[in-house]
């Protein structure tokens, strides 16, 4: 079984202005009050900005997206705090990406965890972005990824409500 996602987490007011600016961005509720963007082409496409793609490693982690992207998200952030996550496993192991934006710049990350890396003790990097922006694990659940339901749809495609035989 594989799992990828590519998203903007945030409370859904916030994430709502946000996509006000994104014709192409999909808020989807989570649980406790936040949302999800799923970071589809379309919505990396509006927010190129310059075009200048990232290189792996630089800037604040993320090598999918643009200078431009980056700041959108500072903007946000001066709203409430954002997440940038990313996660790509299959047949149980893979790889995450986190961080958080909050006030206009970087407060938490980027957080990375490689393919067959032990999670540290203070939780993966989504959970750990997630609980930096208010999430808590509930009782019965794994964690905060697992308590605000991002194992409901098994790709950024199906996020977003298009997946279709493969297409993205």
């Amino acid at each position: 079984m594989s799992y990828e996602l590519q998203a903007l987490i945030g409370t859904l007011e916030l994430l709502r202005v946000a996509a006000a600016e994104v014709p192409a961005a999909r808020v989807v509720p989570l649980a406790q009050g936040l949302a999800l963007i799923p970071v589809t082409s379309g919505v990396l496409a509006a927010l190129q900005g310059d075009g200048s793609v990232r290189k792996p490693g630089g800037g604040s982690g993320f090598s999918w997206y643009s200078d431009g992207f980056e700041l959108r998200l500072a903007a946000w952030s001066k709203a409430g705090p954002i997440a940038c996550v990313e996660a790509d496993y299959s047949g149980g192991s893979g790889t995450q990406r986190a961080a958080v934006w909050e006030g206009g710049r970087v407060v938490l990350g980027p957080l990375a965890i490689g393919e067959f890396s032990p999670v540290p003790p203070e939780g993966a990097p989504i959970s750990q972005a997630l609980r930096r922006i208010g999430a808590r694990a509930e009782e019965g659940r794994l964690d905060e990824f697992d308590s605000v339901g991002l194992g409901a749809h098994p790709s950024t495609g199906s996020w977003a409500g298009t997946d279709r035989a493969g297409v993205d």
